[in-house]
């Protein structure tokens, strides 16, 4: 069974409460056996409004026929505007050999954190032509400096071929101060020089729907 997951970054036209409600209604409304949709309100301020993280899982890709119209009627009916919107799928990592590491995202938990990071991520053509031990070892160093922040939980998705980016990387934390300490010492490890790309960067805050209640009209 894999994950699929969606960042919707959205523009509201009209800063009202009752345009969100409605959105969110008809979202967590679409049809799948498993799914979750959490809101997070952009942080500190950017040309965009809010992040809305959509996830279900699946055994048939055949779903995701379904899940387009279903999507595309909620957009189609909502005054709100979609700006961005970066997704991809969970698979097992080669460079790891536990089934699920416990720094692992859990998309259906409800627990979550007071901050989410998400970015796509592109690699250079170069690394995809080292031979995979010399690519297993850049990975080893990269997992070992990210296990010394037990607290931050990490979510990969992937996308070759799919959209602009190889993959989604996706951050939780309760400490933006402390996500920035691992993310300048992974800037030291050999594996970023073979980085491409892994912008823009949305940052979102945590928000239950009703928060959003003293935060538009």
């Amino acid at each position: 069974m894999k994950i699929f997951s969606f960042y919707h970054i959205l523009k509201l036209r009209e800063p009202k409460y009752s345009i969100l409600e409605e959105f969110y209604s008809n979202l967590n409304g679409l049809s799948f056996d498993k799914k979750s949709v959490w809101l997070y309100q952009i942080f500190p301020f950017k040309p965009v409004d809010l992040l809305v993280w959509f996830s279900f899982t699946f055994d048939n890709e055949d779903v995701l026929y379904g899940y387009s119209s279903q999507l595309a009627k909620v957009f189609y009916s909502s005054n709100i505007e979609l700006k961005d919107s970066l997704w991809g799928f969970t698979k097992p990592s080669i460079y790891s050999r536990a089934q699920k590491s416990t720094q692992e995202i859990d998309p259906f938990s409800l627990d979550r954190k007071k901050y989410l990071v998400v970015y796509p991520f592109v690699k250079t053509a170069d690394w995809y032509l080292l031979k995979q031990d010399t690519r297993q070892g850049m990975m080893n160093e990269h997992i070992r400096i990210g296990k010394q922040y037990p607290s931050i939980l990490q979510l990969l998705l992937y996308s070759f071929g799919l959209s602009d980016q190889e993959f989604i990387v996706s951050y939780e934390m309760d400490s933006i101060v402390e996500f920035e300490k691992l993310v300048y010492d992974l800037r030291s490890s050999e594996a970023r020089k073979y980085t491409l790309r892994d912008t823009p960067i949305y940052t979102g805050v945590y928000r239950k729907l009703e928060d959003f209640k003293d935060i538009l009209l």
